[in-house]
């Protein structure tokens, strides 16, 4: 759909729902418990179009060479919102307005909607849609893309992606890396409160703390990733590598560490920090890899991979429910993170062996699509281009 109708729509309409689904939540709680759980299922629904809309934006807006930055920037949000939320969150339920708890999901509700609104002012799908850009970043943009915007959409290749290797080692590698990231975000809080005993402001502040590590070194790993791939430097496909495995497996050796650290709370909230700090660096290997792939498709395989890598946002926490149901202890505690270190692993050694950084044959766009597109642009750019030259030579004189 992003692919087709835009990614603005798509994603700003998302995001509003959610908003507003999150707003009735308080409501919905002291009713039924049963609508709660309908409005959390609403919720996640709305919410699965987003990380596929943004990819679908991305790829009509980002050249090749500053793919990790932006991706990678972009995606941060996520974890800048969590090192708000989190903290925030606790100072809301013990001391907010209606009731405490209640007050988290108004404020955060109201943000989301006024949000909204502004990135239906701001945001428009493609450099040519958007009426207040510069010429010369329009120009550039366009330019550096692989193939300029398309006259038709081509039919998505469901066999040959379904058939490739590098698009299923990306798959995989998303799947393990939101194993380790689902089972932290949301079960954290409890292994604060019931292993390492703090109270629910303290534990707001901690278990946020994790996810800023995670956003400056996002930040950081984008910026160095592409540094990496300039010419003369790195392949692509080995960058994408480099980082996944270094996300993946640094994580595992932080959580495996935890278990030896006793009952020391410094040691171990470091720990959990380090693992989840590094755990970004990943975004700047699987997460850029669908731009790599198959431009064109970018919103499709973000899709999938993402259908896929949502299971751990279930299955994670039924797993830690079962391990920590009687015993909430630590003990109990390290087998969920063996488990996570188990997936880690996993997923950096298929990324390893199958990933790739090229683009696909089968993501090549068709010379009868894009000619047609390609001409207008370029006698319209070309038009534009002597203009400016006339422009500028008559200020010179």
């Amino acid at each position: 759909m992003a692919e087709r109708v835009g990614g603005k729509i798509l994603f700003g309409g998302g995001i509003l729902a959610s908003a507003s689904v999150t707003l009735l939540m308080p409501v919905a709680a002291r009713f039924s418990v049963y609508m709660l759980i309908a409005l959390r299922v609403l919720q996640g629904t709305v919410e699965g179009v987003t990380f596929p809309s943004m990819h679908a934006l991305l790829s009509c807006w980002i050249p090749p060479v500053e793919r990790s930055r932006v991706v990678s920037f972009s995606y941060s949000g996520i974890q800048l919102g969590t090192v708000i939320a989190m903290p925030l969150s606790g100072v809301l339920c013990d001391h907010g307005f209606a009731g405490g708890w209640p007050s988290a999901f108004y404020v955060f509700g109201a943000a989301g909607c006024l949000w909204a609104l502004a990135w239906f002012v701001l945001c428009h799908n493609t450099p040519s849609a958007h009426p207040r850009i510069s010429f010369d970043e329009r120009h550039y943009i366009e330019l550096s893309m692989e193939s300029s915007e398309i006259s038709a959409k081509p039919p998505v290749p469901w066999t040959k992606i379904a058939t490739s290797l590098p698009f299923w080692a990306c798959a995989v590698a998303h799947l393990a890396f939101n194993w380790g990231y689902y089972t932290l975000l949301t079960c954290l809080p409890k292994y604060m409160h019931d292993v390492l005993q703090f109270d629910m402001t303290q534990n707001g502040i901690l278990s946020g703390l994790p996810y800023f590590s995670a956003w400056l070194l996002m930040i950081g790993a984008g910026q160095l990733a592409d540094w990496l791939r300039a010419p003369h430097r790195l392949q692509t496909g080995t960058v994408r590598k480099l980082f996944c495995s270094a996300g993946l497996l640094i994580p595992a050796v932080f959580l495996v560490a935890v278990g030896f650290l006793g009952s020391n709370r410094i040691l171990i909230v470091s720990a959990v920090v380090l693992a989840v700090g590094f755990s970004a660096l990943a975004w700047s290997g699987f997460g850029a890899n669908h731009l790599d792939l198959a431009p064109v498709y970018a919103g499709t395989l973000m899709g999938l991979t993402n259908t896929l890598a949502t299971i751990p946002g279930f299955l994670g926490p039924q797993v830690v429910g079962v391990l920590t149901y009687h015993q909430s202890t630590r003990a109990q505690w390290q087998k969920v993170f063996y488990i996570a270190t188990a997936i880690y692993c996993f997923g950096a050694a298929i990324f390893v062996g199958f990933g790739s950084g090229k683009l696909q044959d089968w993501a090549v766009v068709p010379q009868n699509l894009a000619s047609d597109r390609g001409n207008e642009e370029l006698e319209q750019n070309t038009g534009d281009w002597s203009e400016r030259t006339v422009r500028n030579a008559s200020k010179v004189n």
